[in-house]
């Protein structure tokens, strides 16, 4: 018998496996889309919050999933026929899951958490994005490789395929905004493109050099959208148009005669043969940071509106995204994903930005009702503090609906009490870290490093002869 049905979710009634429900379940706001599909213990719905769990699970592993499922499944159907502990149909589930529907679901998340800033919280009254670029791993399997090559300096057999991301971020909250995926094939700035759809006229852009261009600034302008990125080493300074002080003044940009090999010729004689861009000097003298003199290219012409401090300090909250790429890939593990096809590596990608927004929200939250400074607040430790506290909202709110009692005083006490450990586990400022060498003290296990596919590879017999002939090679160097 096969049930075709529009997704709804009110609360327990519907048997989720998961107990992220309890606190997430108002959050999330399933699509209208209608999919056919059998009456199985494992349906969409559940499949997707048992995916999320693993997503934030401490193991993500799907045997962990799998005994989550089972012991939700006892407590709330008790009579219903028990899960196998094989993890076959948990994995086809997965699999069965409709991407449209995930990236749907993830739009909506995303939303809902953007439209919590207040204009107070806005730069200049105007919402500043932060974009940056990285990459991530994947299993080692055939259809991966295909669409994800691995870097052409690692050996056939002995690398694994690298997924390009460029991420944009919401300066205030460290919500993501937009998300673009590509092979290492395609440059982070051709990935930029196509999120451009994704922003809106007030925008303003914040990058590092690797996304500054001409044709990039004219494009931007023409709609409403500013740009405040590090000047690329290829362009150079050429007489100064206005000065407003030493550190900052405007230029003309020519617009050169080439174009670059991703807009048409059309659109490039379309584009102004010069234009003016304000450049501001920058000294960095913050600890950690790389460079300590650089030069910030911007649109924002306006030197009384936009003072040259306010671009300074502009520009080096770039290096947050920095941190929100590192919460996210090495925190929450997506540097390595664990899907063995594209189909799957994508469903996995799209549900860790699930994941981070839904946590990105909650310590948003928690910064508005502590009067907390956001970028404080521990993203780790919002992720174990949601670990402990879900299970008891789950059981306590499965009993209120059992027992038909009023319960939601008493979850929306433990909500806020959640929220004020939240708030309360913040990291130390910048300049009270204390500076260690980047050095790992506990030696990892002495095995051989593949050097050569794995059927061709010969092992050494005990890894302590080949730490002698390690050795050896090195005394005759």
């Amino acid at each position: 018998m096969r049930k075709y049905i529009s997704y709804y979710w009110d609360r327990f009634t519907n048997s989720t496996l998961c107990e992220l429900v309890s606190l997430f379940g108002d959050k999330i706001v399933s699509p209208e889309i209608a999919i056919e599909y059998r009456d199985r213990i494992f349906t969409p719905w559940r499949t997707f919050w048992l995916f999320l769990g693993q997503i934030l699970s401490a193991n993500r592993s799907c045997r962990e999933a799998l005994k989550k499922a089972q012991m939700w499944l006892s407590l709330l159907e008790p009579d219903k026929k028990k899960i196998s502990s094989n993890t076959t149909g948990y994995c086809k589930a997965r699999q069965r899951l409709n991407s449209d529907y995930l990236d749907d679901m993830e739009r909506q998340v995303r939303n809902q958490q953007g439209g919590q800033i207040s204009d107070k919280y806005l730069w200049h009254g105007r919402p500043v994005k932060v974009v940056d670029g990285t990459s991530v791993s994947m299993p080692d399997t055939k259809e991966n490789q295909e669409l994800y090559p691995q870097p052409e300096s690692q050996k056939k057999g002995c690398g694994f395929p690298v997924m390009r991301i460029v991420i944009s971020f919401c300066l205030t909250t460290g919500v993501i905004l937009s998300c673009r995926k590509g092979n290492l094939n395609l440059h982070e700035r051709r990935l930029w493109h196509e999120m451009w759809n994704d922003y809106q006229s007030g925008d303003v852009i914040l990058a590092d050099c690797g996304f500054c261009s001409f044709a990039d600034y004219a494009l931007l302008s023409q709609k409403g959208i500013d740009c405040v990125m590090r000047l690329h080493q290829a362009r150079k300074e050429k007489e100064i148009i206005k000065r407003f002080n030493k550190n900052d003044y405007l230029v003309q940009w020519d617009k050169g005669q080439k174009p670059p090999n991703w807009i048409t010729p059309e659109e490039w004689q379309k584009l102004p043969n010069q234009m003016l861009v304000r450049h501001v000097r920058v000294h960095v003298d913050i600890p950690g940071f790389r460079t300590k003199n650089l030069i910030v290219a911007t649109t924002l012409v306006d030197a009384k509106k936009y003072p040259t401090e306010d671009i300074a300090e502009l520009y080096r909250r770039r290096w947050v995204a920095e941190i929100f790429i590192r919460d996210i890939k090495i925190t929450m593990g997506m540097d390595i994903l664990r899907c063995k096809t594209p189909q799957m590596v994508h469903k996995e990608l799209t549900l860790f930005i699930i994941a981070y927004n839904l946590i990105r929200g909650l310590i948003w939250e928690a910064a508005l009702e502590k009067d907390v400074d956001p970028y404080r607040i521990s993203l780790a430790g919002s992720i174990v503090t949601i670990r402990q506290w879900v299970v008891m909202l789950a059981i306590l709110e499965m009993h209120g609906i059992q027992e038909n009692i009023e319960i939601s005083e008493t979850i929306t006490f433990l909500i806020q009490r959640m929220l004020a450990f939240i708030a309360a586990d913040l990291l130390p400022k910048r300049s009270e870290i204390k500076v260690e060498p980047r050095a790992l003290k506990r030696r990892p296990k002495n095995y051989q490093l593949m050097t050569k596919p794995r059927r061709e590879f010969k092992e050494i017999p005990h890894r302590h002869k080949y730490r002698a002939n390690k050795t050896q090679n090195n005394d005759r160097v």
